[in-house]
This record gives structure tokens, sequence and C-alpha cells, in this order.
């Protein structure tokens, strides 16, 4: 024999219901059934809500009894045949005119009983079940109401009432033994007590009416219909790429639905369990999906044998409460009498947890009981309070737990590890910790509005490990910017294939306008993403990224502005990585770019910045490589300016030294105004960076720029500076002469040796590494402990739009 239980949602209307009848239809064919039915879809929830304006004597109840009885005489007309609808039509009002006479009593005396409220609630599943059962009947089923609350017995606690598990059982097989229809319908939820006074059971109490018949029966399984097909990996509400489980022990569900996974409520299966039934649980709206099976038998694939959780849960909207003083250390009894006053005040306690110390301990409850449960502690508490040896409890709100939970998580090295490690590496800051002996079950309380990043980090740690999701917030669309999301969308198949990392844009912004998709803007939207954006500023786009607070988040800086460095160390505490190509960061004041390496180191996270010098050329990732290996940086002599290169390459005397500087702006090699790379300006900055990464803890103002550009050529605007350019051709020849007179070529060095640094035009041998340096080319030639004799030589492109996006591409993808 098989129990059935069908949810509001399952019988929310008739086309629901026709639905369940189509089950029932089936599986009644291969065995004998009971089903049993919750109310219409809110119908409860109704019928109280309309009690409780009656006793604050609000006139309002009478619209919604009016509703729901509309409600249930559709039902009774969409279901009943036309010749026997006016019996049934009649059943409907007959009870709902009994329903308004309480609520008029309610209404008169102003209070609402539990004990009345008890009754009220009776009426839903009572209705639904009747409905449903003529249906089948009017479909020429073997079908017969079962009145359940004449069989279930119980105490008479109202609204949560006890069962009487030995009269219930008893009651319940003399019924199916004295009615052998292959149908049996009834309602869940409601019971009586001794003297048959209307009793409910509390949350999951149609569940529970289900399970305690199949217990009583040793059925051979339980069913449980709902709208969802079976127990998820996580809520799919907030992890999008949540799974079905297809099977899970009891043990594994009960620690699931504790913490959240609305499917269950542990106590409604406690019979069947105890019973050892198999449970199912399966979805009216998709009969065909396989649903889930909890069992204590458990058949699973050996491809998930190995799987170290089932599934991640969360609880929101809880409270913690921390009792604590030096009055607690070593006293036997503080936790039974904290405990004692709660239980009083009908508080359930989620969480607990105490340090070794005995000093303090920490319960999470739910937020609705915690100004109850202050003054319950407080009072009870008092005299150790008023002595000082306890403290006043202590209360946090806005936070919710999040828990994983796994058999096979038992004896298992390193699931906390991997756990706090990669909640950590997004910076979620965990409040408390629990495991139980168990070892099913870690579970965290964490800030309510990192609830769904951290589900999702957990999700994606332990069931999704073949796909990393990196959300990337590109500031600068630009020339650079451009390439480097081109370069994006054609690499990130590969990077799926071969990486198991998946980058998303999810937010890009410019000087004037901002667009954000939690989802990714698309290779499409991108092309048209100005029209959509909104106002934009580097604070509004930073705090739009920190808002969203979505995981393995990247901010990607591709300007030369200096407002927008001003925000990364917001974005760092936040444990946002951040990858730039501004230089203004590293290069501004030494106690403020301390401030954010120390801040990115502080809360685990990067602060990449590559293509600061020579674009795409692993430069500074060698200098960090060197000094982590305990080597030492004695001196650096460097070509780094690809402009000033490309420049002193062309220049000689065929052409005017202002048609060749053009010439490199329009090939992008330049700034919008030159003279940022003409007059050394940029190369010291590099070099200060350089210094600075050797572990030299230089200012700018402290490196030495010999220019070589006229004064009047840096006043004005770049129109009036290239007409100074022509103005100062002699100059220019001069330079190029002099080098020539020694067989020698000019090239803008820069030098680091013994904590001094300075930048300028040299000339310099065909016996120089320098010399040999084409087109826009960069070279940095380090002599460190170890490369004393034979120096350490990087040479390559150190310009243009591709080679820098491309220098980007690898700091994101290192920062990951």
């Amino acid at each position: 024999m098989k129990i059935l239980k069908f949810g509001g949602t399952s019988v929310a209307n008739s086309q629901n219901i026709l639905l369940v009848e189509n089950i029932i239809k089936k599986e009644s064919l291969q065995d004998r059934i009971v089903v049993i039915v919750s109310a219409l879809h809110g119908a409860t929830d109704q019928l109280i809500k309309a009690a409780e304006y009656a006793s604050a004597k609000d006139e309002s109840y009478l619209q919604i009894v009016k509703n729901l009885e509309e409600k249930h005489l559709s039902l009774v007309k969409d279901l009943i045949p036309i010749l026997e609808q006016s019996s049934w039509l009649s059943f409907v009002k007959k009870h709902f005119n009994d329903i308004e006479d309480l609520y008029n009593g309610i209404f008169v005396l102003g209070e609402l009983t539990d004990r009345i409220k008890d009754k009220i609630a009776s009426y839903g599943e009572f209705l639904s079940s009747h409905i449903i059962a003529a249906r089948l009947q009017y479909q020429q089923l073997d079908c017969i109401w079962m009145n359940s609350a004449d069989l279930i017995r119980t105490d008479s606690n109202f609204t949560n009432a006890k069962v009487n598990s030995e009269i219930t059982e008893n009651n319940i097989k003399n019924y199916l033994n004295d009615h052998p229809n292959q149908i049996i319908i009834g309602p869940g939820f409601i019971a009586r007590d001794d003297k048959n006074n209307a009793t409910t059971l509390g949350r999951g109490g149609s569940d529970y009416t289900a399970s305690l018949i199949a217990a009583a029966i040793h059925a051979e399984e339980l069913q449980i219909w709902t709208d969802v097909s079976g127990m998820m990996t996580a809520d799919p509400r907030l992890a999008s790429n949540a799974k079905p489980i297809s099977e899970i022990s009891y043990h594994e569900a009960m620690e699931l639905s504790h913490f959240g996974a609305k499917v269950l409520y542990p106590p409604s299966i406690q019979p069947v369990m105890v019973k050892n039934i198999d449970l199912k649980i399966k979805n009216t709206f998709d009969p065909n999906a396989k649903g889930t099976l909890v069992s204590h038998n458990l058949d699973i694939p050996e491809n998930e044998k190995q799987q170290v959780a089932v599934g991640v849960s969360n609880m929101s909207n809880i409270a913690l409460l921390t009792l604590e003083g030096s009055g607690m250390v070593g006293i036997p009894g503080i936790s039974a009498k904290l405990f004692q006053c709660l239980s009083q005040e009908k508080i359930n306690i989620i969480l607990i947890t105490q340090g070794s110390s005995e000093h303090s301990i920490t319960l999470a409850i739910h937020e609705k009981d915690k100004s109850i449960a202050e003054s319950a502690i407080n009072s009870s508490f008092a005299d150790d309070i008023s002595l000082k040896r306890i403290d006043p409890v202590k209360i946090e709100s806005g936070l919710s737990i999040v828990a994983i939970v796994g058999e096979n998580m038992k004896s298992k090295s390193g699931v906390s590890a991997k756990m706090f490690g990669c909640l950590g590496n997004n910076g979620i800051n965990i409040r408390t910790i629990a495991q139980g002996s168990s070892e099913r079950n870690i579970s965290i309380v964490i800030s309510e509005k990192d609830t769904k990043k951290a589900v999702n980090i957990l999700h994606e740690e332990f069931f999704e490990a073949e796909i990393k999701q990196i959300h990337l917030y590109i500031c600068g669309t630009g020339n650079v910017g451009s390439k480097l999301i081109q370069q994006i969308y054609e690499q990130n198949q590969y990077l799926r294939e071969n990486s198991l990392i998946n980058l998303r844009i999810a937010g890009l912004s410019n000087s004037r306008k901002m667009i954000f998709s939690d989802k990714g803007i698309s290779e499409q939207e991108y092309l048209n993403w100005h029209e959509s954006g909104v106002e934009s500023s580097p604070q509004d786009f930073a705090t739009g990224i920190i808002s969203r607070n979505l995981r393995n988040s990247v901010f990607v800086d591709i300007t030369a502005s200096s407002d927008v460095p001003e925000v990364y160390e917001k974005l760092l505490k936040r444990s946002i990585n951040i990858v730039a190509c501004n230089k203004i960061a590293a290069s501004s004041d030494f106690e403020k770019y301390k401030t954010l390496k120390n801040t990115a180191r502080n809360h685990n996270c990067k602060f990449y910045f590559e293509t600061n010098v020579g674009a795409g050329l692993p430069v500074i990732g060698t200098i960090n490589d060197l000094i982590k290996s305990g080597d030492k940086i004695t001196s650096i002599e460097a070509v780094l300016s690809g402009t000033l290169n490309f420049v002193f390459n062309n220049y000689d005397g065929s052409r005017t030294f202002s048609e060749v500087v053009a010439q490199a702006q329009e090939e992008g090699y330049t700034e919008p105004d030159p003279r940022l790379d003409l007059s050394g300006t940029d190369v010291a900055r590099k070099t200060l960076i350089l210094a600075r990464e050797a572990g030299y803890p230089l200012q700018i103002e402290e490196i030495e720029n010999i220019g070589f550009l006229p004064e009047a050529c840096m006043q004005g605007s770049v129109g009036h500076f290239y007409e100074k350019l022509s103005e100062y051709e002699e100059h220019f020849k001069a330079l190029l002469s002099d080098a020539k007179q020694e067989e020698k070529i000019l090239k803008y060095v820069a030098e680091f040796k013994e904590g001094k640094a300075k930048v300028g035009l040299q000339h310099v041998a065909p016996e120089s590494d320098l010399f040999h340096l084409y087109g826009k080319d960069n070279i940095v030639i380090f002599k460190t402990l170890r490369y004393s004799k034979q120096p350490l030589v990087i040479k390559g492109a150190g310009a243009g739009a591709e080679v820098t996006a491309s220098g980007i591409f690898a700091d994101i993808i290192r920062s990951i």
C-alpha cells in the first residue's frame, strides 16, 4: 500500500486538481492507495487572517470569507458534474455559514483563542478533501472519503498538538481494515483531542498526517507531491545552477530541511524514518520527473559516491544571542538555566556554540523571538548581571545560517578548510560556526546580505567544480578596453573547456555611463551598451559592484583617471580583486601604495598591475618571483616607453621630429596628449613602480627626470605643442647629431641603482643591450645577487592596444 500526500499548490485550483486526479488514477492501478490533501493554496492562511481581523473588530474579515467561499464554489462547479452540483454547492455554503458564525462570535467577543483558531483552520483541509473525493467518485473510481481527524488523536495543545501514537495507530489500522476501497482520501493537518475538539498538527501537518498513516500500516512507500521535482542541492531562487538530488539518506534530508530546505519539515517525516519506509518527493506538475528518494537503503551511483556534500541549505531572519562573563567559567548549570528560560518562552534554539574557555555561550534563534529572549535571559540572570559576573545578553540581528550537509563528510579532512577558504576569498565574514559530532553538517552564521553570495560560492565549490564563474567589472572601454572585451568574448569558450573558467562581463563603465548585468553582458548587448547605460562616476560604479555582492568579482581599471583609483581601497575591503592598467595608484604616495597592497593582503584578494610597466611583458611578475625566492635586485636599466622608443627609432633627420611624433599618435602609441610620454613623466612613474616592487620605498619626487623638450613645448594646447615642436626642429636635430658623432643612437633610459633612480635621454653604444631595440619595443635589464655577472633581460613589445589588453587579460586569469 502507498500513501500519497498532495500539498496546497497541487490542489490550488481545478486545473491542478485534474493533474492530481491523473496521478491518483495511475498509482491506484498498481496498488491500493491512501491520499492525503492539504487545503487549497493559501486557504488556511486566509482563514486565520480573517479570524485575526474579526478579533480586532475589523470587518475586512467578511470579504475574505466571501472570497474563500467563492473559490470553493467555483471548484465544485469546475469538478462536479452539473446534475450533481446542487448538493455539493449546498455542502460548501452550509460550512461557510458555520465559519461565518464562528467569525461573528469572535467579532463580538473581540477574542481569538488557540482552540477556536484550530477549529477555523480545520475547515480548509476538510472542504478540499471532500470536494476532491467527490470528483473521484463521479469519475467512477473506487474511492471513499476518510475523516483523518477522527483517527488521529492528540493532546489539547492547540495549534501544535502532540499525537497519541498508540491510539492513533490502532485507529488507522482498524479503519483501513474495515474499508477495503482502492482509493481512500482524507484531509491532512487536522486531528481531535480526547474531548473531540478540533486540533491541528502545526507546521508540516499534512505531511505528518501522511507519515503517521504510512508508519501505522508499514506502507510500501510515502509520496510527497509538491511543486518542485524533489530536493535540490541549493535553493534554486538563490543558486540558478541548483541540481535535483536523486537519492538522499533520511539523516541528510533531516539536516537539509532543518536549515531551510522547505520541501520537508523534519518532525513530519519522523514516523516513516523510524519505520524505515521509503519516502519519495515528486512534482505534481512534472510527474515523470524522477524526484528525490529519501531512504535508509540507498543505491547511489558510483560517480556520486565520492561527492562530499549533498546540498547547501540556508535559513534567513536569524538573531544571535551571546551570554558571556567571567562568572560562567567552571560554574555548573549555567547552560541549563539559559536553555530553561528560553524553553519557558517557547523559543526554539536553532544552533548552539560554546568556546572551550566556558566564558561565553552563543545561540541562534529566529529574529522574531529576539526581544522576548533578551528580556527572559536578562531577567533570569539578573543577580549575576547586577554583580557583573555576567554581562547582559548581546543580540545581533540581520543574520542567516548557511550549512553544507552530507554523510560523506564524516572523517573527511579538508572539508571545513575548503568551505571557509572559498568564503574567505570572497570576503564573507563568518560570525559563528557549529558542527555536530555526526559530522554530517557544518553550519555558519553570516550577514543576511551575504546569503545569496555564500550559497552560490559553496554550491560552485562543492557541486560545480567543473566551471568557476568569474564576474568582471570593466572600467574604461576605449582603445585598450575594447580590445580586452573582444579578447574575452573570443577566448571564453576555450577557457571554459580547458581551464574550467567562465568569464562573465557583469558591468561596464566609462567616464559618462555604466551598465550592470548579473547574468553577463552578451557580445550583442555590448555593441549598444551606451544606449541602455545610466549616468556614471567611479564612486557610483564601485557602489553598484559592492551592492551586487557577486562571488569571484574582479574590477578592471583600464583608464588613466586619477579618480578611479580612489575606489580601490573600498573594493579591496570587500575582497574584490583589482587588475589595473592605470599607473596612478601604484605610483602615488608611498604610504597610499602600501595601504592598497596591505589591504589586498589583509582581505585575501589580489591587486595586480603588471601592465603598468611593459604592457604585456612579465616585468612586475618577474620582480615578485625574484623577491619571493630570496633574491635581491641591485640595479635596473630599462627602456620603458614604447612611444619614445618608436619616436627615436624613426627620427633620422629625413622627417621632422613633429612628423614622427604625429605618426606615433596616429598609430596609437601615445596618450591623447603626447607630452605625457615625451616629458618622461610616464617613464618616471614606471621606474618608481619597479623600484617599489623591488622593495625600495621611493617617492616620485626622488626620481631625477632629465627632460629633452624645450620648456615652450610644454605650454598651451596639443595643437600649440605641435607648432612648438616644428619651431624647435633644430634643437632635436642637434640631439640626433650629437649621438651620431659618437656613433651611438638616442634612447630614453631609466636607471635604478643603489636606491637612486633617474630617467632621461642617453647616447647608447652598439655593444649595449639597449641598442638593438626596434619599433615600440621595451627592454628591462635586471642585475641581482644571483644575476650579478650575466643580467636577466626581458624584451618585447611595450606598447599597443592588443598587447596591453592581453597583459590585462593575463592579470585577470592570474587573479582568479
